[in-house]
């Protein structure tokens, strides 16, 4: 074969290899039922139906892993994963994650209470003095993040932070919403733990990839195909009935902590 056609024919194989890794993206994520968790060892969720439709209608294959969040951040950033589901934009993160333009949902991080031990709270100076079941490395606002008004305890999982509460070795846990809701249902506790109106912090959570060559473009496709769906009549098909009862009326107390 003659050097330039060798020459070109290796220049096809790297360029074929290319296409072939770009037509996969690795996704990491840690168990945030009902919007993506495992289920039967299968990969499930709201999230996790609608972020694999997005990618399919893009030719790609979505390959999940599910690991604790504190990994989830680190693989991506150190480029051993390609992106993170159900993360909220800091500028921390914006160093080594590149966030599709398009949130998926909004998060509403509420607190959540024994029924035998109850402990009114109205405002952020209520918690005073009380210890607040957390999960490491999550960002609740600023407001609740800075507090010295309270003690935070963290567990590696909600499901740990909800026994931890029934046993009495925190006074509240803090959690999305919908997280919550489902939980307890799932752990059939709903009799002895309670939602608090209190708004601890809203914000939009996004699919976002690792800050390398060609993210920016599949962030703004991602997102562009996202919205093209969302306008389509069987948008609903992919919202999962099965979670409709985890999934009460928003809440509509102001957001106590920064935008």
């Amino acid at each position: 074969m003659p050097h330039f056609a060798r020459l070109l024919w290796i220049a096809l194989l790297v360029l074929l290899s290319t296409v072939a890794h770009a037509e996969r993206v690795r996704i990491v994520s840690d168990d945030w039922a009902p919007y993506v968790h495992l289920q039967a060892g299968q990969p499930a969720g709201v999230h996790q139906r609608l972020v694999d439709e997005v990618f399919r209608r893009l030719d790609i294959e979505v390959d999940w892993q599910f690991m604790p969040w504190r990994r989830c951040l680190a693989v991506v950033e150190q480029g051993q994963a390609d992106g993170i589901l159900d993360v909220l934009r800091t500028p921390a993160r914006e160093r080594y994650l590149v966030y599709a333009p398009e949130p998926l949902s909004q998060v509403e991080f509420v607190l959540f209470q024994s029924r035998e031990r109850p402990h009114p709270a109205q405002r952020l100076e209520d918690l005073a003095g009380l210890s607040i079941g957390t999960s490491p490395d999550y960002d609740y606002g600023e407001a609740f993040n800075t507090s010295t008004l309270f003690r935070r305890e963290t567990a590696q999982t909600h499901e740990a932070n909800f026994g931890k509460l029934l046993r009495g070795r925190i006074d509240m846990l803090v959690t999305d919403r919908r997280v919550g809701h489902y939980l307890i249902q799932q752990m059939g506790i709903a009799d002895s733990v309670e939602m608090l109106p209190l708004l601890i912090h809203r914000r939009p959570q996004y699919l976002a990839l690792g800050r390398r060559p060609g993210a920016e473009r599949l962030a703004q496709r991602f997102a562009e195909a996202l919205q093209r769906v969302r306008q389509e009549p069987g948008f609903q098909a992919l919202e999962l009935p099965e979670y409709a009862h985890a999934l009460p009326g928003a809440i509509e107390q102001q957001d106590s902590g920064t935008p």
